[in-house]
């Protein structure tokens, strides 16, 4: 297994839609083994394969005790939208953080590794998890789903100087240390500059 660099917004990959997986065997399983090791380095609940510049629809999870992976995703959401208010944030969107309707509930029907049927259902984080990552796998970043005031204050952020600089700090800090790819709320610098905190520091 091995830890590997994670794609920063600005890479195109992450806004191609990623390819059917139809190859299962030792290089997948590899894949998948080598995604979950980066995803917990960097102590993210999610990480989908464009995230570490392989173009094939899969993602992993590791949230509340629930850990895997689906291939070849297939989502399915509720009606009712999440109540919590919940901050999102995104390991290829380093150092912002932003209030995000989501579906409360949420399911994927997929494959294993193997090739074999697998379903994954959650509510809450599990559910924000499957959607923000399913959503990778289409080309599609949370930001692209922000409104209204959250989207103002996240498209200010990323087009500020202040934010290119943590960007750059975050690519070079994971390729000196291999070690989490995220700095601190307070590192981060005001929320006006770097948008919101997210208070869990978890990423997806």
């Amino acid at each position: 297994m091995a830890v590997l660099s994670i794609r920063i917004i600005g890479d195109p990959i992450l806004r191609t839609p990623a390819a059917t997986v139809t190859n299962f065997g030792p290089e997948l399983e590899k894949l998948v083994a080598d995604m979950t090791e980066t995803m917990l380095d960097v102590q993210g609940v999610g990480l989908a394969a464009p995230q570490i510049g392989v173009g094939l629809s899969v993602f992993t999870y590791s949230i509340d005790g629930f850990e895997g992976h689906v291939v070849n995703p297939v989502l399915e959401v509720g009606e009712t939208l999440q109540q919590d208010g919940a901050v999102e944030g995104c390991l290829s969107v380093p150092g912002l953080g932003n209030f995000l309707e989501r579906a409360e509930w949420a399911r994927v029907r997929g494959q294993d590794v193997h090739g074999e049927p697998v379903e994954v259902e959650g509510t809450g984080m599990l559910a924000r998890c499957l959607q923000h990552e399913t959503d990778h796998l289409r080309g599609t970043l949370y930001i692209d789903r922000l409104r209204g005031e959250e989207k103002k204050v996240a498209m200010r952020a990323i087009r500020s100087a202040d934010y290119n600089s943590v960007a750059g700090q975050t690519a070079a800090q994971r390729a000196k240390t291999l070690g989490s790819s995220f700095i601190s709320a307070s590192a981060a610098g005001p929320a006006g500059a770097q948008g919101r905190a997210e208070n869990s520091g978890r990423r997806l």
